[in-house]
């Protein structure tokens, strides 16, 4: 017998209002699960949910005294990763979607997911998640309600985000909220084993900007099934941001306190992954007089205050980080935060039930488990933990998590930094020459392909525009039109932008600049430009520091080495605006006039170079 409306009425909350009501039992109706329960968000919840999946196989409980209140889960090998092949934004228009996304007429799909979704969640628990995308309450916060079949999400769900009762008190008040549906699209038959990890081979991660829903199918993996994550924080808030005037960003927010003045600063910075945007977010600084804290890794909601300045928080209320290569040597601060109450999931397990990862502190362990659920040992020939293992942790863990981490109104932004990985040819620090030149720098970021991306070749350059690439729900050049709107919004209390590059390598191919906690060096000297004590040197991609005004302290870099980090070949740049252009073109029309000006620029600046 599957829920009725009657079911969702009685299984409802007294602070559930009845658009809510009607709505679950839309989506009941549909689907046909076995019960129907809404999420509280409470400490019960959590434990009875975990002991569950103990219980069904689909998580480990790790060591109580090495890791307190720590799972381990293992997806499917077929389902451990966001699938952008099968990423869509359901506008009503093609050319809303732009190039850059996968686009789908919005009727079509709607029947594409009638048919998967009927009777999607038989034999299993529909679960109503109320959740806030920000501090409760907040201006910038936004809230939405997801209908998942996956335990796993509901526990992962209060991690990421503030989930239950007390969103749903905002809901009842008649805020606006975003209904973003999920199932992992295995339905049971009577007396039909579950698996550990029910998926299915078939995956939908689809966005409907008009009407402001999420429907997921097929993926227990957090990327496509935590729906307040990308889906929401990133494509849906995007085209939020753009029709009510804020910003919705894959940008980590820190504070910077100059600890002589007390004086606090805060950037927000993009990068491409693998370009350390973690580990600045949780930077310990090597030049004295530097406090470092953090306000979010990886999503920043920007809205301008009751100042004028450009506001942000972090809409998440945990990390969700890629395990491999995490250690106390490169991010200690992650390290400490994934201690407790954390999800792990695709790592192997050791022995005395504890985590373990490639780049984790200590020897290789003679046996593990591996991310299959198999026994390894060094000679497998094979990786333990999968290259996209993850922590699920809460970041009111984090020790250096900012006090202000959670201020409703967010902090204000003083720079915004974009990098991405490249061995030439890009300075370690450029300011922009003018607002809309900060645009071109994000609108521009390229950055080499690692020797994971097996269809490309490595060392190539890919372009990811604000390294919003997979995540923006709407055509890239308007998404670049709104900046354009936004500066000119906040004229001069728009933060200044500036790329970054702590990959540039040498002759011999080793690193030039030493990076992770010596990052503080260029921070130290892009907030003392934003108090305007040093000025700048004009350069072709920008405007770089004095050697005099650089804290270089403590390292081996002279004169010479440093004139290596800012060296340019305006011939390789001059073939690099040709690349830019030509990746511009596909946008057509819709490309902003000033974006073509700034190539101009540019161009003009590298003629100059050639001729000095």
């Amino acid at each position: 017998m599957s829920v009725t409306e009657q079911d969702v009425r009685a299984a409802a909350p007294a602070n559930a209002p009845e658009d809510v009501i009607k709505w679950v039992a839309e989506i009941a109706a549909l689907t046909t699960p076995d019960r129907v329960e809404f999420a509280d968000g409470s400490q019960e919840e959590w434990d009875r949910l975990t002991s569950e999946m103990v219980e069904s196989g689909m998580l480990t409980k790790l060591n109580e005294e090495k890791r307190p209140n720590c799972f381990l889960a293992r997806s499917k090998p077929s389902d451990v990763a966001r699938v952008e092949s099968r990423t869509f934004i359901c506008c009503e228009k093609e050319e809303d979607a732009g190039p850059t996304n996968h686009w789908a007429d919005p009727k079509e799909m709607k029947a594409t997911l009638h048919e998967k979704f009927t009777g999607a969640m038989k034999g299993r628990t529909m679960y109503v998640v109320p959740f806030s995308m920000g501090p409760l309450g907040g201006p910038i916060s936004q809230l939405g309600v997801e209908i998942t079949d996956s335990p796993y999400v509901v526990v992962s769900m209060r991690i990421m985000t503030r989930m239950g009762a007390k969103a749903m008190d905002l809901i009842n008040e008649g805020r606006v909220w975003v209904p973003a549906v999920h199932s992992v699209g295995a339905p049971l038959e009577p007396g039909q084993e579950d698996s550990t990890w029910p998926c299915n081979d078939e995956k939908y991660i689809t966005h409907f900007p008009e009407t402001n829903e999420i429907w997921s199918f097929g993926s227990g993996y957090g990327g496509n099934a935590l729906l307040g994550k990308k889906c929401f924080a990133l494509r849906i808030a995007s085209t939020m941001a753009k029709r009510d005037g804020w910003m919705a960003e894959h940008m980590l927010v820190l504070r910077l306190t100059r600890e002589s003045t007390g004086k606090q600063y805060h950037v927000t910075a993009a990068f491409p992954s693998a370009c350390g945007k973690t580990n600045l977010a949780m930077l310990q600084p090597t030049i004295p007089g530097y406090k470092v804290e953090t306000v979010g890794d990886d999503i920043a909601w920007m809205r301008p205050g009751t100042d004028g300045r450009l506001r942000a928080i972090n809409p998440e209320a945990g990390f969700f980080g890629v395990a491999p290569g995490t250690s106390y040597k490169t991010n200690p601060m992650a390290m400490e935060t994934a201690k407790a109450n954390s999800i792990f999931t695709n790592v192997a397990l050791t022995d005395d039930g504890d985590v373990w990862w490639e780049g984790i502190d200590g020897e290789v362990p003679a046996h593990l488990i591996d991310w299959h659920g198999n026994d390894w040992t060094p000679e497998s020939g094979e990786k333990a933990a999968h290259p996209n293992s993850r922590f699920t942790v809460p970041a009111s863990q984090c020790p250096i998590i900012c006090p202000d981490w959670e201020a409703p109104e967010g902090v204000p932004v003083d720079a915004i930094l974009f990098g991405g990985r490249r061995a030439t040819n890009v300075p370690l620090v450029a300011e922009q020459y003018e607002p809309a030149h900060g645009v071109f720098i994000g609108a521009s970021v390229a950055s080499e392909v690692t020797a994971a991306a097996t269809d490309v070749k490595a060392g190539s350059l890919r372009h990811d525009p604000f390294a919003m690439l997979p995540f923006c729900g709407y055509n890239m050049a308007d998404y670049w039109g709104h900046w354009l709107e936004m500066q000119d919004k906040l004229g001069e209390n728009f933060p200044k932008v500036y790329q970054v590059n702590w990959f540039r390598k040498d002759e011999d191919g080793n690193f030039m600049w030493p990076g992770y906690g010596d990052n503080s060096r260029v921070l130290d000297w892009i907030v003392r430009r934003a108090a305007g004590e040093v000025e700048a040197i004009d350069g072709v991609t920008g405007r770089y520091p004095h050697f005099e005004d650089f804290n270089l302290e403590g390292l081996d870099i002279d004169e010479a080495k440093w004139a290596k980090l800012f060296e340019i070949d305006p011939d390789a740049w001059s073939a690099e605006m040709d690349d830019t252009e030509e990746y511009f073109s596909q946008f057509g029309d819709k490309l902003p006039a000033a974006i073509t000006e700034q190539l101009a620029k540019f161009r003009a600046r590298i003629a100059a170079a050639k001729q000095a």
